[in-house]
């Protein structure tokens, strides 16, 4: 493929205030003004006709396409990575404000079932409260959207893959995040049947919250001719590194040329941190463009072990990697 560009929504990066880091993303792409935009979203794309057709969206808030001067009659996908609402939370109002201007025969890929799930925040006194509404799968249907439910990696418009559901399979776990709760109400939520390969325990059955696990998330990737892979991992709640190895399994490419996205070590304590980081490195990877939830703790300490490879991302900045 010729290329894919990366665009940086609010709350998905820090000023560069050091001047190699700088001239570091400035080799590859290029750091633009803030724009005025509303909501957190990560908004991957890549190249196919032209560099400014945006093949696929990852949005979550209608007013963005605006700002960013995208016309959705060139969007041909939608993808959910997971079910957290600063993710996934505008998408119905995006579709109902944009719909009649996008193709009609538009799909929405997910992971799976889980993606749907009603998920909770706890307070420290153990008391709940919702993380936003649940995605309406009659709503979106309504809508004329087809989602498509794949556990299995997909391969989208010809061009993207994604890992489909990443296997635990290294030192990482899942850090503390929202709650979960299984089953469905009033025609939302998920249904624990429709799992292709989760035995769920009694508790989980139960009804009653638990820690989240996110099952069904998973990661958009694109092969950037011999330079290797990209890896947008969105939260990455099944572990980087776990994500990167599963991209490398489902292509069969061992090279990852950029990791983009959240990593979810925010809440990492130093020492697994540390173990994380020695893992990472392994993949010799040319770019790390930490967002989201990688936390300041990864930012520092990758400023330490990878200042070559590592770009600070600020609010509207787009970065193109070429093939």
């Amino acid at each position: 493929m010729a290329g894919v560009r990366v665009e940086v929504c609010p709350d998905e990066g820090r000023e560069m205030r050091s001047s190699p880091l700088r001239r570091q993303a400035q080799r590859f792409g290029r750091r633009h003004s803030q724009p005025p935009i509303e909501f957190p979203c990560s908004a991957p794309q890549w190249d196919r006709k032209s560099p400014q057709r945006p093949a696929i969206r990852r949005m979550s808030d209608a007013n963005n396409l605006d700002y960013l001067k995208i016309d959705p009659a060139t969007v041909d996908a939608l993808i959910m990575s997971h079910g957290h609402y600063d993710h996934c939370g505008g998408l119905t109002g995006l579709l109902e404000a944009q719909r009649g201007k996008m193709r009609k025969d538009l799909r929405l890929y997910t992971g799976g079932e889980d993606n749907f799930c009603h998920r909770m925040l706890r307070a420290p006194d153990g008391s709940f409260s919702d993380y936003g509404p649940m995605i309406d799968r009659g709503r979106l249907k309504a809508l004329g959207v087809d989602v498509v439910q794949s556990e299995a990696p997909v391969v989208i418009e010809g061009h993207a893959f994604t890992t489909g559901a990443v296997p635990r399979t290294s030192i990482e776990r899942v850090l503390p995040n929202s709650w979960v709760e299984y089953g469905t109400k009033d025609n939302v939520g998920c249904d624990p049947k429709t799992y292709m390969n989760h035995h769920f325990t009694p508790e989980e059955l139960s009804g009653k919250p638990q820690p989240d696990q996110h099952w069904h998330e998973h990661a958009t990737c694109f092969r950037v001719g011999d330079r290797g892979l990209v890896v947008i991992s969105s939260c990455g709640h099944a572990g980087i590194i776990n994500t990167l190895r599963r991209a490398q399994e489902v292509s069969g490419i061992e090279k990852i040329y950029a990791l983009v996205g959240g990593f979810h070590l925010a809440p990492a304590p130093d020492d697994y941190l540390r173990q994380v980081m020695a893992e990472l490195k392994k993949f010799d990877l040319d770019h790390v463009l930490p967002m989201h939830c990688s936390g300041q703790n990864f930012v520092d300490l990758a400023k330490q072990e990878m200042p070559e490879k590592l770009v600070l991302c600020t609010t509207g900045s787009q970065y193109t990697f070429t093939a």
